[in-house]
C-alpha cells in the first residue's frame, strides 16, 4: 500500500508540473506583435546581426527572397555584399519617411538596374515599428514606401516597374518592445517579383 501511495504521489506531482508548466506558457505566450494568419520571419530572411541574415546598418540581405523577378543569372549581383544591390532594406529613423543618406549609393543602384531591366517589377513593402495607432503606422509605412519610391525613379527607374504596399506594424523584422526590435522594424523592404 504504501508503495502504491508513493506511485499516485509521484503521478501527482508529475501532473502537478506539468499543469504548472502549461500556465506559465499560456501567460508568456501572447505577444501584439503578431496577429491571426501573420508568419514569423523565417529563419535566413531579411533582418539584422545574423538573426535573420542582414547588418542592421548595411541593409544587405544574404537570401534569395524578394528575388524572384529577378533573372537567376543576375542574382548573384544581388548576394554579393560588395555590390549596393545587396542592400535591400532601408531603415528609417523614428517617425521619418526621408532616407537615411548612408542608402544613396544602394538607391542609386538599384534605380540603374531597373532602368537597364525595364520588364522587372520591384514592390516596395513600407513597415514601422509598434508604436502609435494602426492607422498612423499604415500611413507612415505607405511614406517610407513613397519616399523610396521617388528616389528610386530618380534614379531611372520607370513608376511603372515600382508599386508600394505598406504593412506599418503588422509585420515586425524582430519582436520586442525594445530600441533595437524597433530600428530593425522601421524599414522598406524590396521585393522583386514576375
Amino acid at each position: 500500500m504504501n508503495n502504491m501511495t508513493n506511485k499516485m504521489g509521484q503521478r501527482f506531482s508529475l501532473i502537478a508540473l506539468l499543469m504548472a508548466a502549461m500556465l506559465v506558457l499560456a501567460a508568456c505566450g501572447g505577444n501584439k506583435n503578431l496577429r491571426d494568419g501573420d508568419d514569423l520571419p523565417a529563419a535566413g530572411g531579411m533582418g539584422d546581426s545574423g538573426d535573420r541574415g542582414m547588418g542592421m546598418n548595411s541593409g544587405r540581405d544574404i537570401d534569395v527572397r524578394g528575388l524572384e523577378g529577378i533573372d537567376p543569372a543576375d542574382r548573384s549581383m544581388f548576394m554579393d555584399p560588395n555590390n549596393p544591390l545587396s542592400t535591400r532594406i532601408i531603415y528609417f529613423d523614428l517617425d521619418q519617411s526621408t532616407i537615411p543618406s548612408r542608402f544613396s549609393q544602394a538607391i542609386q543602384a538599384h534605380g540603374r538596374y531597373l532602368s537597364q531591366h525595364p520588364n522587372v517589377k520591384l514592390r516596395l513593402e513600407g513597415h514601422t515599428d509598434e508604436r502609435g495607432t494602426r492607422e498612423y503606422n499604415v500611413a507612415l509605412g505607405e511614406r517610407r514606401a513613397e519616399s523610396v519610391q521617388q528616389a528610386l525613379e530618380l534614379s531611372g527607374a520607370s513608376a511603372s516597374q515600382l508599386s508600394t504596399l505598406s504593412f506599418g506594424e503588422e509585420r515586425p523584422a524582430e519582436l520586442g518592445s525594445t530600441e533595437s526590435a524597433y530600428s530593425k522594424n522601421r524599414r522598406v523592404e524590396f521585393i522583386y517579383t514576375k
